[in-house]
């Protein structure tokens, strides 16, 4: 039972997981950085204050409802979505294409292949041949 257990901690999956959140940890502190050094001052200097929680509340039946606080909360994950995508996904998804042209170029291919691909591109290019 321990063997089974001590397999499943070492398999790849449960190794990248660890590491993602470890990662995703350490992250977390350069986005809250950017947002809170860098982002929200700009928003303060354009709108006077750094946040939107004491903008748009609304008194009813006694309790108050503050829909700036839902505001804040929404500008910031959009802050932290922007960040993500900007910082990790685009750079991510741009070294994928690069190593997928790489390794598609490093692929030797067969002279016959090679020529029916000239023939077919050339085809392509000028169809009354």
């Amino acid at each position: 039972m321990l063997k089974g257990f001590r397999d499943f901690l070492a398999q790849g999956n449960v190794m990248d997981l660890a590491v993602a959140v470890i990662i995703g940890a350490a992250f977390t502190q350069v986005v809250t950085a950017l947002t809170d050094s860098v982002l929200m001052p700009l928003i303060s200097a354009l709108v006077g204050s750094p946040n939107f929680d004491d903008f748009a509340k609304v008194t009813l039946n006694g309790n108050e409802i503050a829909f700036g606080v839902l505001l804040t909360a929404m500008v910031n994950f959009l802050f932290v979505a922007a960040a993500v995508y900007f910082f990790i996904v685009t750079p991510m998804n741009k070294l994928i294409a690069l190593r997928k042209r790489e390794e598609e170029d490093a692929e030797e291919t067969p002279e016959d292949i090679a020529l029916l691909r000239e023939i077919r591109d050339a085809l392509t290019r000028n169809p009354r041949i």
